[in-house]
Parts: C-alpha cells; structure tokens; sequence
C-alpha cells in the first residue's frame, strides 16, 4: 500500500475514534493489558500500545495521563473484569458448600483463562502494590468478594457445616492460592518436573483438588455432619 494511503486511512481511523471516545479507550486498555503483561511495567512500551491500537503516545497520555496512569488502570481493569464475572455467580441461592463449590471453580476456571492476570498481579507484588496503594477504586472493586465469602461463611456456621473460626480473608487466601500458583509457575514448574501443570490430563484432578482443599478446611471441626457424611450407600438400609 503507498505511504500517501496508509497516512490517509491512519487520518480517518483517528477521526472515527475521536468520535467514539469510549471504544478507543477500551482499545488501548486491551492493547496495554496485552504489553504489561508480556514486558512489565518498566520493559512496556507506550508507543507500541499506539501502534497495537493505530493510535498516538499523545491520545494515550490524554485519556490516562502517563505510563504510570495507563498502568494502574489497567489493574483496575484487570481486578473489575474478575469482580464483575463473580457477582454473575448467584451464589446467594445455593447451599453453603455448593457456594464454595461453586466460587473456587470459577477462580479455577478464570485464573487459566486469564493468564495476563496472574502476570499482573505478579509484576504489581514486585512493585509492592505501589500502584494499586493509590489507586481510588481498587479496595471499593474487590471488597465484594470479601463480603460473598462472609455471607457464605456466615450462613455455613449458622448451619453448623462449617468451622467457627474460618475468616473470609483467609479462606480467600486460601481458595486462590492453588488456582493461582498452577498459572503463575507453569512454565518453571513444567521445565523442572517435566510435566505442565496445565495440561488437559491434569486439569479435573487439580480442579477437584482446589474444591476439596477448601471444603476440607472449613468442613473440618464443624458442629453438623457435612452433607454426604451419615448417609448409607443404597440398598444397605436394613428391612424391616
């Protein structure tokens, strides 16, 4: 294509975006998710976020202000999408254990889907949170996940199906945990034993591991049996 056209059509794909601010912004959102995740914060490039989304370094710094501003928004973003999948869950209408059940095969499911999170979540610890600390949305977005997991808690040992002292911060320390692990050290986890924990071979037995590890802990010392426990297997029943 000659330069004179590629210059032209650049023009009318920056006139259509001018007029539809919105779908730009999630464009280089999209774009600077992809470039965060695979460089880091300090090894991303603003420009190649431009050429990702056809755009300029000066429509980028005008919608996020700097590097730093499209880089905290992309971890609001990246927090918000999850948040925002979670509270599709309608975890309310279900039975304490098939709530859990129900939560932590979703964060199983999400975190493999979403491998650019677990990269995020990762780069942003080696910057020690320093950018979500000032961020104004980030504690807003995810204490709804706090307070599903203390109305589930909370329902579980009223019924007594679930341990008295378990704490919503550390169940969800510790529902994803595993779930998060499995991504986030694929690939040296597959280099040094040979097997990647990723693989469709290993991915029910992990799934169910992740379950029963969580129901295991808040199960454990409840004052209720939990729901299979003390039934008899069919036909063992003795006639009368």
């Amino acid at each position: 294509m000659p330069e004179a056209e590629m210059q032209a059509n650049a023009g009318d794909e920056n006139r259509r975006r001018s007029r539809d601010p919105e779908q730009t912004r999630r464009d280089i959102l999209d774009a600077a998710i992809a470039e965060f995740s695979e460089h880091g914060l300090s090894g991303a490039r603003v420009d190649a976020i431009a050429a990702r989304t056809r755009t300029t370094v000066r429509m980028i710094y005008y919608y996020f202000g700097s590097k730093e501003g499209l880089y905290r928004t992309v971890l609001e973003q990246s927090y918000g999408a999850m948040r925002k999948a979670e509270a599709g869950l309608a975890l309310h209408g279900l039975a304490p254990a098939d709530a859990i059940r129900r939560l932590v095969e979703f964060v199983f499911d999400y975190q493999e889907a979403h491998p650019e999170f677990t990269r995020l979540v990762s780069i942003e610890n080696i910057h020690r949170a320093r950018h979500l600390a000032v961020s104004e949305t980030i504690q807003k977005q995810n204490a709804t996940v706090m307070e599903a997991l203390a109305a589930i808690l909370e329902r579980g040992q009223e019924q007594g199906v679930f341990r008295k002292d378990a704490a919503p911060l550390g169940l969800h320390m510790l529902m994803t945990a595993f779930c998060f692990f499995r991504v986030s050290n694929r690939y040296t986890l597959g280099t040094i034993f040979r097997d990647d924990p990723l693989s469709p071979a290993l991915r029910a037995a992990h799934k169910e591991m992740a379950v029963a590890s969580v129901l295991g802990y808040l199960q454990a010392g409840a004052t209720a049996p939990a729901p299979h426990q003390g039934r008899q297997p069919q036909g063992a029943r003795r006639k009368a």
